[in-house]
C-alpha cells in the first residue's frame, strides 16, 4: 500500500503583501490592442488639430448655439456615426451596404417633397412634419428590406445587391423631386439639421441616442450574439436553430433607418434636398469608419463604440485639413495616408514585422548593458 505524500502548505502571512503581477508597457504593444491604438490615433490626431488651430478646443455660446472646430466636429460627424452604426452590425454578418449615400437621397427628397405640399396648405394629415419624417424613415426602411431581401432570400452576394440600389437609388430620388432640389422652409424638419438643445447641435443627440439604443439592442440581448454567429458561419448557425435570413433582414432595415435618420438631418441642415449628390461617397467614410472601429470585412465580432471613434477619427481629420493652410487638392492624398497608418497600427502583423525589424537592435543594447 503505497501512502500518499501530503503536501505542506506554508500558512498565508496577512501582513506580508500580496505579489502582483509586473506591468511592462510591452505587453501594451502585444496582440491586437485595437481598442487603444484606435483611441490613440485619435487622441494624435486631435492634438494635431489643436497644433495646426491654437483655438481648435475653443467652445464658446453664441446667439444659444455653442461654436468652435470641436463642436463643428461633433456636429459633422453626426449623419456619418448614424450610417457607421447600421453599416456595423451589416459587415458583422458578412455583409456591406453600398447604398446608403443613394438611401439618404431617397429619403431628403421624400421629406422635401412631402412638406412642399404641406408648407402649399394642403390639410392633408399625411403632410404635417411629424408624419413627413415617419414616412421618411419608413421609406429608409423599405430600402434596407430590399436589400436584405436580395442578401438574405435570394443569396445574392452584398456588394452587388446593395451595388444595385446605390446606382438605382440616386435615379428615385430624382423621379421623386423631378430632377429639381427642392427647398423648404418648415422649422421642424430644419431643426433636425439646424437645431440646437442647450446649446448642443441636435444631431449630436439624435447620433447618441441612435448609438445608444442600437448598442443595448445587440448587447443586452442575444440579438448580438446572433449576429456574430451569421457573421462567423452562416450555415453552421442555421443547422444549430439561428434563422440566419432573419437576422439579415434585420441589419439591413437598421441600416436603412439609420440612413433615412442621416438624410433627414443632411436636408434639414441645407433646408432643400439635393438628390444629385446628398450623401455621396459616405457609404465610404462609414465603411471606413467601422474599419478602423476593428470590425473585421470577414464578419464576427464588432464594437459599436470603436466605430464612432473612427468616425470621429475621419471628422477630426477632414476638419483640420479644412483649417491648415494645405492645398484642397493634397486633402485627399493626406487624408488616405493617416488612415492607412491608423489601420497599419492596429494590424498585428505590421507590428510583428516592425519587432522583426527592431530586434537586432534590442539585442545590440542588451550587448552593451
Amino acid at each position: 500500500m503505497v501512502e500518499m505524500e501530503k503536501q505542506v502548505v506554508a500558512p498565508l502571512d496577512e501582513n506580508k503583501p500580496r505579489r502582483t503581477p509586473n506591468f511592462k508597457w510591452s505587453n501594451i504593444l502585444r496582440g491586437d490592442n485595437r481598442a487603444l491604438w484606435t483611441i490613440l490615433a485619435l487622441v494624435i490626431i486631435l492634438i494635431v488639430d489643436r497644433m495646426v488651430s491654437p483655438s481648435f478646443f475653443t467652445v464658446r455660446m453664441v446667439n444659444g448655439r455653442l461654436t468652435g472646430s470641436l463642436i463643428n466636429t461633433l456636429d459633422g460627424a453626426a449623419p456619418i456615426i448614424l450610417l457607421s452604426i447600421g453599416m456595423t452590425l451589416v459587415i458583422a454578418t458578412k455583409g456591406v451596404d453600398l447604398s446608403v449615400g443613394a438611401v439618404m437621397a431617397i429619403c431628403g427628397a421624400v421629406a422635401a417633397v412631402l412638406i412642399n405640399r404641406h408648407e402649399a396648405g394642403s390639410d392633408n394629415i399625411l403632410y404635417y412634419p411629424g408624419f413627413v419624417i415617419a414616412i421618411a424613415i419608413l421609406a429608409g426602411a423599405a430600402c434596407g428590406l430590399w436589400n436584405g431581401i436580395l442578401v438574405a432570400l435570394f443569396d445574392i452576394q452584398p456588394i452587388i445587391a446593395t451595388l444595385i440600389l446605390m446606382v438605382a437609388g440616386r435615379g428615385i430620388a430624382q423621379m421623386i423631386t423631378d430632377g429639381q432640389s427642392p427647398t423648404f422652409s418648415n422649422e421642424t424638419l430644419a431643426f433636425m439639421g439646424q437645431g440646437t438643445i442647450f446649446g448642443m447641435p441636435f444631431p449630436v443627440y439624435v447620433a447618441l441616442i441612435a448609438l445608444v439604443g442600437v448598442f443595448l439592442l445587440v448587447r443586452r440581448t442575444a440579438l448580438g450574439l446572433l449576429i456574430e454567429s451569421v457573421g462567423i458561419n452562416s450555415k453552421a448557425s442555421r443547422y444549430t436553430g439561428v434563422n440566419a435570413a432573419s437576422i439579415k433582414l434585420f441589419v439591413y432595415i437598421i441600416s436603412g433607418i439609420c440612413a433615412a435618420i442621416a438624410g433627414l438631418i443632411v436636408a434639414g441642415e441645407n433646408t432643400y434636398a439635393d438628390p444629385h449628390t446628398a450623401g455621396m461617397w459616405s457609404e465610404l467614410d462609414a465603411i471606413v469608419a467601422v474599419v478602423i472601429g476593428g470590425t473585421l470585412l470577414s464578419g464576427g465580432r464588432f464594437n459599436l463604440v470603436l466605430s464612432v471613434v473612427g468616425t470621429l477619427i475621419i471628422q477630426s481629420l477632414r476638419i483640420g485639413l479644412y483649417i491648415s493652410d494645405l492645398h484642397p487638392n493634397a486633402n485627399l492624398v493626406v487624408k488616405a495616408i493617416v488612415i492607412l497608418l491608423v489601420l497599419l497600427l492596429q494590424s498585428k502583423e505590421f507590428k510583428q514585422a516592425i519587432g522583426r525589424l527592431f530586434k537586432p537592435l534590442l539585442k545590440l543594447r542588451a550587448v552593451f548593458r
